[in-house]
């Protein structure tokens, strides 16, 4: 059986720059993105009129609504997240910590959080908000 030069052509048409070029895109969207772990529970941060770049390699310290504690995505009880955060501290001192509260938490409840953080040996500490219409 003989094809037709016009049949042929669509046979010859080769996909490997289509693929590459998917390939390609697959790569840098894989590299460009940056995961991250959701919050153990749903929060709503509160309001703030700056913002600020967040670094992946600064601990995160989440406060729920109710009043629960997380470090980096696993829920502790305040001994244990005290005990936590001076652990790591202990092995990295360029370690910074950033606080993620619900915007219904009390402020005297943030603010026995950031003692409790203190206490732990935290120096510096980013309270995290999202920016607010002015």
């Amino acid at each position: 059986m003989r094809l037709s030069s016009r049949t042929r052509r669509r046979i010859l048409i080769s996909l490997t720059p289509m693929i590459d070029v998917v390939f390609i895109m697959l790569i840098f969207y894989m590299v460009a993105g940056r995961p991250t772990l959701p919050d153990p529970f749903e929060i709503e941060p509160p309001l703030s009129a700056s913002e600020g770049l967040l670094d992946p390699q600064e601990l995160l310290v989440v406060v729920s609504a109710d009043g629960r504690l997380a470090l980096d995505g696993t829920v502790m009880p305040e001994d244990r997240m005290k005990s936590s955060v001076a652990d790591r501290l202990s092995v990295s001192e360029s370690v910074q910590v950033r606080l993620k509260a619900d915007a219904q938490v009390q402020a005297t409840q943030v603010i026995a959080v950031m003692e409790l953080l203190r206490e732990a040996g935290v120096d510096q500490l980013k309270l995290l908000t999202v920016q607010g219409s002015n």
